[in-house]
C-alpha cells in the first residue's frame, strides 16, 4: 500500500514536470486552428503524428511556426517558400506536402 502511494506520487511529479516543459497539448491544438482549413489540417496532422516524437529543437520551431501569421504560414506550407531560419525550415519540410521553392 505504501509502495503504491509512493509510486503514485512519483508519477504525479513526472507528469507535472512534463506539463511545465512547454505549452500543453490542448493549447498547441488550439493554436493549430487557423483561418484556412488547409493550414488546420497540416498543422493538426503534425501535432497528432509527429510532435510527440520531435526533438526539443523541432518542438520549439513548431511553436514558432504557430506564432506566424496565416499569410506567411500559407507561403511556407502551401506555396512551398522556404523560411530563412533553418530550424523552422526543417519543421516546415516535415509538415508541408510540397517541395520547397526559393
Amino acid at each position: 500500500m505504501v509502495a503504491d502511494i509512493a509510486a503514485d506520487a512519483t508519477n504525479a511529479k513526472a507528469t507535472a514536470t512534463v506539463a511545465t516543459d512547454g505549452p500543453s497539448r490542448g493549447r498547441l491544438a488550439w493554436s493549430c486552428r487557423r483561418g484556412m482549413r488547409e493550414l488546420d489540417v497540416l498543422l493538426e496532422r503534425y501535432l497528432a503524428g509527429s510532435y510527440q516524437f520531435a526533438s526539443s529543437q523541432d518542438k520549439a520551431a513548431f511553436e514558432q511556426i504557430l506564432a506566424l501569421q496565416d499569410p506567411e504560414l500559407a507561403r511556407y506550407l502551401l506555396a512551398g517558400h522556404e523560411p530563412t531560419d533553418p530550424a523552422i525550415a526543417s519543421v516546415v519540410a516535415q509538415i508541408s506536402p510540397r517541395p520547397s521553392v526559393r
